[in-house]
C-alpha cells in the first residue's frame, strides 16, 4: 500500500515543472502520477502552488568530527542541512582528527556519526602522501571517492600532493571507478605574489585577493587535466573560482575527458567589491573574486562547463576567524579586527546554499529545473548516487523539499543553525524558503525547525 502522497501544481522533475502526485511507499518514490491520481484512504500532503523539488545533495561539506567538533559536528550540521532543504551530504576527509585517509580513520568517522545525523551522510576519503595502499580498502569500506590538495590544506594532518603522488593514485582510482576531487590551486603563483603584499593592510580584502591569483587555479587545472587525459581517472575540480581558467575546463570537456567541475554559492552570490575590511567571514580559498568574474561563472554554469554547485561549508570557531563581539546587528557575531592573512579560510553556508543560489539564478533567467540540475542531479551523479538521490523519479528515495521560491527571508542569528553564527550571509535577504523537508517520505524539518529525531543513514 502507498504510505503517502505529496501533491503540488509545480513538481520539478527532469522533464520540467508540472502538476503531479508523488506516491511514496516504504521510503521510496513508487510513482510520479497525475495530479488528480490519489489512492483512496492514503495520507495526502497537498502543498498547492508551492514547488516540490528533490532534496538538495551537497557533496562538499566539512563536518569536522571527530576531533574538531568545536568547529562543527554531525548533529549541528545535519540539523542545519535539513532546515535548508539538504537531505544528503557528503563529508570531506580533512579537518577531522584523524582525517579520513586510512581504513581505521574511516571506521572512527562512521562511529562518531552514528545516531547523530538528521539527514543522510556519505563520505569522501583523502589522497595524501604515503596512503596509496589504503585507497582500494577505503573504497571497499564505502567511501564515495577521494579528495586531494595541490597546496597546503591549512591543517597539518592532511598533506598536499604533487604529480609524483597524483599519478599512481589516479591510476588506482581509475581501476576502482571512483572520482578524485581536487582542490585546484598550486603554490607557485601564490608564493610569487607574496612579495607584492609587503606593507599592505591585512584587514583589507584586496590584500587577501591579491595573495591568491587566478594563475594558481589555471596551473593546477592544467596539471590535473593532463593526468586525467593520461590515466582516464574520473576527476572533479572543487570550488572553482577563477573565470580565467574556464577555457581549460571547456577544452577538457571538448576532448571528452572524464573531468567535471563545481562552483559554490558564495562565488555566485558574493563579489569582492562588496566585502568590507576586516570581514573575514568572507575569506575562503580560492577567494571570492569580482563581479565580472562572477558573471562568467554563471555563464559557465548555463553552458555546462561548470557541472554543479556545492556549498563548501567549511566552518570554524569565531576565534579562528578573528576577534568577535556577540552584539552585532541582528544578534549576529561581528568581526571587529579581522586579519584576512591569518584568519581561517572557509565559508559557513550549508543551510543557506539553496536560497543563496536561487536568489541570483531567479534574476538571471534560470529556472527551478536548472537549480535541480546543479544542486541535486549533478552532485548525486558525482557521488555515485544517481537513481537513489537527486531526482523525483520512481525508485528514488522520497527525499523532497516543499520550496516557496517567491518568499524572502533575512538571515538573522536566531535562524542560523550551524554550530556558530559567523557567516557571510548574515543580514542578507535571500529568496527562497524550504518550508518542509522530507527524508525518505518522513517530515524531518518544517518552518525553520527540525521536527524529527535523527533518522539519517550513513551511505
Amino acid at each position: 500500500m502507498t504510505d503517502l502522497v505529496v501533491r503540488s501544481r509545480r513538481v520539478v522533475t527532469s522533464s520540467g515543472i508540472a502538476p503531479a502526485a508523488i506516491w511514496i511507499r516504504g521510503g521510496s518514490i513508487e510513482r510520479v502520477a497525475g495530479w488528480d491520481e490519489v489512492p483512496a484512504g492514503v495520507q495526502l500532503d497537498d502543498v498547492g502552488e508551492l514547488a516540490v523539488l528533490p532534496g538538495i545533495v551537497d557533496t562538499h561539506v566539512h563536518l569536522n568530527e571527530p576531533g574538531r567538533t568545536d568547529w562543527e559536528g554531525f548533529a549541528t550540521a545535519t540539523r542545519a542541512a535539513a532546515i535548508g532543504g539538504v537531505t544528503t551530504l557528503v563529508d570531506m576527509p580533512l579537518n577531522s582528527i584523524p582525517p579520513t585517509t586510512t581504513r581505521a580513520a574511516f571506521a572512527a568517522k562512521r562511529e562518531a556519526a552514528r545516531g547523530q545525523c538528521t539527514v543522510d551522510v556519505g563520505f569522501w576519503g583523502g589522497v595524501v602522501p604515503g596512503n596509496a595502499g589504503e585507497l582500494a580498502g577505503l573504497v571497499a569500506d564505502g567511501v564515495r571517492g577521494f579528495k586531494c590538495f595541490l597546496i597546503d590544506s591549512g591543517v597539518a594532518e592532511f598533506g598536499w600532493v604533487g604529480e609524483p603522488e597524483l599519478r599512481p593514485a589516479m591510476q588506482i582510482l581509475a581501476g576502482v571507478g571512483v572520482p578524485l576531487l581536487v582542490h585546484a590551486e598550486v603554490a607557485g603563483p601564490i608564493d610569487a605574489a607574496a612579495p607584492t603584499l609587503a606593507g599592505r593592510d591585512p584587514r583589507a580584502y584586496s590584500t587577501y585577493l591579491r595573495s591568491r591569483p587566478e594563475a594558481a587555479e589555471e596551473q593546477a587545472i592544467a596539471l590535473v587535466s593532463g593526468l586525467c587525459r593520461e590515466t582516464r581517472a574520473r576527476t572533479h575540480i572543487v570550488h572553482h573560482s577563477a573565470a580565467t581558467a574556464l577555457p581549460l575546463l571547456r577544452a577538457a570537456k571538448a576532448d571528452g575527458l572524464p573531468l567535471t567541475a563545481e562552483t559554490c554559492p558564495h562565488y555566485l552570490r558574493l563579489a569582492a567589491e562588496g566585502i568590507p575590511d576586516g570581514a573575514t567571514e568572507f575569506k575562503c580559498a580560492p577567494p571570492i573574486r569580482d563581479a565580472g568574474n562572477q558573471d562568467q561563472l554563471w555563464r559557465a554554469l548555463a553552458e555546462g562547463v561548470l557541472d554543479m554547485v556545492a556549498s563548501d561549508h567549511s566552518p570554524c570557531t569565531p576565534q579562528l576567524k578573528g576577534r568577535v563581539t556577540e552584539t552585532g546587528p541582528g544578534g549576529v557575531p561581528t568581526i571587529v579586527s579581522g586579519d584576512f592573512m591569518t584568519a581561517w579560510g572557509g565559508v559557513s553556508g550549508l543551510q543557506f546554499a539553496l536560497p543563496a543560489v536561487w536568489s541570483d539564478a531567479s534574476t538571471r533567467g534560470h529556472t527551478l529545473v536548472d537549480l535541480v540540475r546543479w544542486m541535486c542531479a549533478g552532485p548525486a551523479r558525482l557521488a555515485g548516487l544517481t537513481g537513489k538521490k537527486g531526482a523525483i523519479a520512481a525508485g528514488a528515495d522520497a527525499d523532497l523539499i516543499v520550496f516557496d521560491d517567491a518568499a524572502h527571508a533575512k538571515v538573522v542569528a536566531e535562524n542560523i543553525h550551524h554550530r556558530h553564527k559567523v557567516t557571510p550571509y548574515a543580514l542578507d535577504t535571500l529568496r527562497g524558503v524550504a518550508q518542509t523537508t522530507y527524508l525518505r517520505g518522513r517530515r524531518i524539518a518544517e518552518a525553520g525547525r527540525v521536527i524529527a529525531d535523527p533518522q539519517g543513514e550513513l551511505i
